[in-house]
């Protein structure tokens, strides 16, 4: 184990390689020695798994003495976090299927590490690694349920669309079929409309692109989820307001009603309107005037 022990008052010269300038933990004191009487580690990586453990519990007593923020503290502190960074990459490899994530992962559990770390006492009189290993796959494991899902849902339907998944594998297996949410609901003990808002929950999940393809047995090739979507009826803005105008024109007079009619279905000019009815193609447009804008009124609503 490539390490040496510094007295405090420097009568013991260390051994091994310089320590590097980069990381925080030599800032506070000089390159190759160690604050205190904290042994020197030059590369923590490197440290085999039994003496890792055996320096952690020195690492941990001189944690639970020293003042925060004193270099032997800071020292102490950021040692432990480089000797069982193995673990972090032991838990890693659980989510080996997520390789696209594997940096994010390591990160994620490199902060339970941490806090693990810090909650971490020698009192427990258990190893560090059983105590920091439930830290470490928590932490990971509150980073999926957080940034896996494409639509944000509450976690009680986050953690109730596995219970669904396992419950649907089960039931398959029995009934070689797709399982019914009553047969879900029994079989897990909950609500029918529970089990129906998990499964309607369970959709955000995952988010498809409308340009992915789709196969619908059509022979003129692939089609998109786009080509699938319906679009606005504008026919039904129509419907609306003839539904609307209806209860207003039957409170017209007759002529007005007349006068609509002949305009708007037979679809006469106004000055055919004017023959019809006796007078001026100016009084017939004034006429339409009025009308149009009283069911103008009424149909928006305005006073």
């Amino acid at each position: 184990m490539p390490l040496a022990t510094t007295a405090p008052t420097g009568s013991m010269a260390p051994t091994g390689p310089t320590a590097p300038t980069g990381p925080a933990r030599y800032a506070d004191h000089p390159p190759g020695r160690a604050p205190g009487r904290l042994p020197y580690v030059p590369d923590p990586s490197k440290v085999a798994p039994y003496d890792a453990r055996e320096l952690s519990r020195l690492f941990f007593a001189t944690l639970g003495t020293a003042d925060e923020g004193t270099p032997e503290h800071q020292y102490a502190r950021n040692t432990l976090i480089e000797l069982n960074l193995s673990l972090v990459r032991f838990a890693a490899t659980r989510f080996r299927s997520r390789s696209d994530q594997m940096e994010d992962i390591v990160q994620v559990g490199t902060i339970g590490l941490i806090k693990a770390i810090d909650r971490f006492e020698l009192s427990r009189e258990v190893e560090f690694a059983t105590f920091a290993m439930p830290c470490i796959l928590g932490e990971i494991k509150r980073f999926f349920r957080d940034t896996s899902w494409s639509v944000h849902v509450p976690r009680r339907f986050q953690e109730l669309r596995i219970t669904l998944a396992k419950a649907s594998d089960e039931l398959f297996q029995t009934l070689d079929r797709s399982p019914t949410p009553a047969e879900l609901a029994r079989h897990i003990g909950l609500d029918e409309e529970e089990v129906i808002e998990g499964l309607v929950a369970a959709n955000g999940y995952t988010a498809g692109s409308i340009d992915s393809t789709v196969e619908d047995g059509a022979e003129s090739g692939a089609r998109t989820l786009a080509d699938r979507l319906g679009e606005a009826d504008s026919g039904l803005d129509l419907v609306e307001n003839l539904t609307v105008l209806k209860p207003l024109i039957a409170r017209l007079g007759v002529r007005d009603r007349r006068i609509l009619r002949m305009r708007y279905g037979d679809e006469l000019t106004q000055s055919q309107i004017g023959a019809e009815l006796g007078v001026s193609q100016m009084q017939v447009s004034r006429l339409l005037a009025r009308i149009t804008a009283q069911l103008r009124t009424g149909l928006l609503g305005q006073e």
